[in-house]
C-alpha cells in the first residue's frame, strides 16, 4: 500500500518552500518534493537579490504585500536572519501611473513621497529621471538566497520534509485522494496525498492532470545583468521605471519597463522587464540574446551616469506569466495551483505560501477574485 500523507507540495523553489512552512507551523505533516538539488539556476527563485518593491496600486497586492512584510518579518525572527533591505524604492517614467500609486499607498498610511526630477537626481546622482519620481521608503530588497535557505531551514523546524532532487513525475486524482509518483535514484515510488499543491514554475502545466482548466502560461528566459558602479560614493535605491511614448512600455528605443537594485558584492542590478524569448524551460541557453543584451546596455548608458554599461554580468531566469500578469492562486478539487508569478512574484512569498496553505486545508477559502482560475 502506498504511504499516504495529508499534503504534498511539488516545487521547492521560493513559493513552494513558503506553502510547506506555513502548513508545517500549522501542525500539518507535509512533504515537499523539488525535481533538481538544492541551490540550483533552472527556474526562477535563485540569486542574491529581488526587488521588495511596493509600487503597486491594486488593493489585492496591497493587501498580499501587506501579508508578505508580516511573514518576512516572522521568518527573519524565527531564524534570527534579516531578509529585508530597505534602502528605498524610485518609481518614475510614467507620471499618471506614479500619481495613482501614490495616492493608493498614501490612502493606506503607507510612506510615499513624490520629488521633482532634480530632487531625485541630486539624491541618486548615478542615475537619471524624468518627470514626478515616487519614493517609497519602506522598500528595497529581498536577499532571495538567504530567504530560501530560511523557509527551508523554518518548515524543517516545524517538521516538514523537503527532498531535493526527486521529481514528481505522475500527478493522478480519484476520489480517495491524489496519487503522486516520485522518481528518485533511476526508481519510482508512489504516495498518495489527501491534497496536492503543485509550484512548479515553468514546469507547472506539464505536471498538472489532463483537462486541468488553467489560463496560459507563457515560459520566457530573461536575462538582467550587473553592471558595476563608477564609484563607491553614489548611493543606490531599488527602482522601476516605466519606458516608453505616454508611459507605454515597449516603444523605441528601448524595448519595455526596467527594474533593478543595489547587489552588495555584485553591483546594480538592471533588467528589462519581461522582453525575453519564449522557451522549453528544459532547453535553455542560459545566455541573453545578443540584441538584448545590447539593447540593456545602451539602456545602462542613457539612464545610469554612474554605471559601466561595459561591465554587465549576465544574469539568466525564467518568468512563467499569465496574460494579464496577475497570479493564479487557486484551487480545483484536491489540488491547489500557485503559478504565473510572471516576474513579479517573489517578495509575495511569505504570504502567497498562506494563500496556499489556507485554500490546501479548507476547500470552501477562495483567494482574492483576480488570483482565481475562474475569475
Amino acid at each position: 500500500m502506498s504511504e499516504r500523507i495529508p499534503f504534498v507540495v511539488i516545487g521547492a523553489g521560493a513559493m513552494g518552500l513558503a506553502t510547506t512552512w506555513q502548513l508545517a507551523r500549522g501542525g500539518h505533516r507535509v512533504i515537499a518534493f523539488e525535481q533538481f538539488e538544492r541551490g540550483h539556476t533552472r527556474g526562477a527563485s535563485h540569486g542574491a537579490t529581488r526587488n521588495f518593491n511596493n509600487a503597486y496600486g491594486e488593493d489585492h497586492y496591497l493587501d498580499l504585500l501587506a501579508a508578505a512584510r508580516t511573514g518576512w518579518d516572522d521568518l527573519a525572527r524565527t531564524t534570527g536572519e534579516p531578509l529585508l533591505r530597505l534602502h528605498g524604492l524610485v518609481t518614475h517614467g510614467d507620471e499618471a501611473l506614479v500619481a495613482h500609486v501614490h495616492q493608493a499607498l498614501t490612502a493606506r498610511g503607507e510612506r510615499a513621497q513624490l520629488l521633482s526630477e532634480t530632487e531625485a537626481a541630486q539624491r541618486w546622482a548615478g542615475m537619471r529621471f524624468t518627470g514626478d519620481v515616487l519614493l517609497t521608503e519602506d522598500a528595497g530588497v529581498v536577499r532571495a538566497d538567504a530567504a530560501l535557505r530560511a523557509l527551508e531551514d523554518a518548515a524543517r523546524a516545524h517538521g516538514a520534509d523537503v527532498r531535493f532532487g526527486q521529481a514528481v513525475v505522475d500527478v493522478s486524482e480519484d476520489a480517495d485522494g491524489v496519487g503522486v509518483t516520485v522518481e528518485s535514484g533511476g526508481e519510482r515510488y508512489v504516495l498518495r496525498a489527501d491534497t496536492v499543491i503543485v509550484t512548479a514554475g515553468a514546469w507547472t502545466s506539464r505536471l498538472l492532470p489532463a483537462g486541468f482548466a488553467l489560463p496560459r502560461l507563457t515560459v520566457t528566459e530573461e536575462s538582467p545583468a550587473h553592471f558595476a558602479p563608477r564609484s563607491t560614493a553614489d548611493a543606490w535605491p531599488s527602482f522601476n521605471h516605466f519606458l516608453g511614448e505616454g508611459g507605454a512600455a515597449g516603444h523605441a528605443p528601448h524595448p519595455g519597463q526596467t527594474y533593478g537594485m543595489p547587489t552588495p558584492g555584485e553591483g546594480v542590478k538592471v533588467g528589462f522587464h519581461h522582453v525575453g524569448p519564449v522557451v522549453d524551460p528544459d532547453v535553455r541557453s542560459f545566455q541573453p540574446t545578443p540584441e538584448l543584451a545590447r539593447g540593456l546596455e545602451d539602456y545602462v548608458r542613457d539612464w545610469f551616469p554612474g554605471l559601466d554599461p561595459a561591465s554587465a554580468e549576465p544574469i539568466s531566469c525564467t518568468y512563467t506569466s499569465t496574460d494579464t500578469e496577475d497570479f493564479v492562486l487557486d484551487r480545483r478539487g484536491r489540488i491547489v495551483v500557485g503559478a504565473g508569478f510572471s516576474g513579479h512574484g517573489f517578495k509575495f512569498t511569505p504570504a502567497v505560501g498562506g494563500v496556499l496553505a489556507r485554500l490546501a486545508v479548507d476547500d470552501t477559502v477562495r483567494a482574492a477574485a483576480p488570483f482565481r482560475i475562474d475569475r
